[in-house]
């Protein structure tokens, strides 16, 4: 069975949905919708499709199966909402939201409609990301102390109606409670706004984990290149993502005579460097066909509505923390 796609929102997240979609061969992309009629007019060209600048006129002309919201923040609750009353199978960019209230409204929606919906926390579907959980989660790291990310690059003018940590602390916020196994449940965090004429532009952040696990945010949107890094430090060495190049390095404790009583001694040292082989993939590649699965098969979306609002409500507390200047229990 063939189904029917359409994108609404035509930005650059936009623009790339409707690529994978048009090359799906199980799905046929029919139509793109977007409030510029301009950003509209290369999709027509290229896809030969139905272009519309009001998305209710396209889900109701076009009826399509399933469609991929990538629209500002502060619209998502209305969009989404209103393709799945219509029967609409929603895949939205994150953040679900820009608020847990509007979050839990969208998530309430799925529930009474039925129909699938799923969150684009798109570094879930790095390969890199991939085989780091299933070291992990084989024990190759032993217990975690800390996990740290840093998420910095030049500033996105396309990103008007939220801050850097709606924006892009979510995405780590809940890779880490992904990667740990355990729930946050303290952070505390300071944030900045210095170039951004709105929003907040920086954060530096901690958590505290339930397992005891410490976990430092390094985000921002003032650094001059685009670094997309994670490292995980544990028993037995530390684990370091590149999400960008998709690279996974290992960066072995090498403990004397491999007895563990003698770390309380000697401490830790260098050992060998690993870097596993990972086989590369477009991420949203992998996350598009993940939500199609779910609809063909009607299956379970891999990052849904609930996991999806957990990390806007952690992302919350930081922006509360770095307001009051004091941790926020979660």
């Amino acid at each position: 069975m063939v189904l029917k796609a359409a994108v609404i929102g035509v930005g650059m997240m936009g623009r790339n949905h409707a690529r994978v979609y048009a090359q799906m061969e199980n799905i046929r992309l029919v139509a793109t919708a977007d409030a510029d009629q301009h950003a509209l007019e290369p999709i027509a060209r290229t896809y030969k499709i139905g272009v519309y600048t009001d998305y209710v006129q396209m889900l109701e002309q076009e009826k399509p199966d399933l469609v991929s919201v990538a629209v500002p923040t502060r619209l998502h609750r209305d969009v989404a909402i209103a393709a799945m009353k219509r029967g609409v199978h929603v895949f939205m960019e994150k953040p679900i939201a820009g608020n847990v209230e509007e979050g839990q409204e969208i998530v309430d929606c799925a529930k009474t409609t039925g129909m699938k919906f799923a969150v684009g926390h798109i570094e879930r579907f790095n390969p890199a990301v991939i085989e780091l959980k299933e070291h992990l989660d084989a024990g190759q790291l032993g217990r975690i102390f800390q996990i740290h990310a840093r998420r910095v690059g030049p500033f996105p003018p396309r990103v008007k109606d939220v801050g850097v940590v709606i924006d892009l602390a979510t995405h780590e916020l809940n890779l880490a409670e992904y990667l740990t196994g355990s729930r946050v449940e303290s952070v505390y965090a300071e944030v900045q706004r210095e170039i951004h004429a709105e929003h907040e532009d920086l954060l530096t952040g901690i958590l505290r984990f339930a397992n005891g696990t410490i976990g430092i945010l390094d985000i921002n949107w003032l650094t001059p290149t685009k670094i997309r890094e994670l490292s995980l430090i544990g028993e037995k060495g530390m684990f370091v993502v590149n999400y960008l190049t998709q690279d996974l390095d290992f960066y072995e404790n090498d403990y004397r005579n491999g007895h563990w009583e003698d770390l309380a001694v000697m401490g830790v040292s260098e050992g060998r460097k690993i870097r596993f082989n990972v086989k590369r993939k477009e991420p949203l590649q992998a996350e598009i066909e993940s939500f199609v699965k779910a609809v063909e098969e009607d299956g379970v979306t891999q990052i849904g509505g609930e996991e999806a609002l957990r990390a806007v409500l952690l992302a919350r507390c930081l922006i509360e923390s770095g307001r009051k200047r004091a941790v926020v229990v979660v």
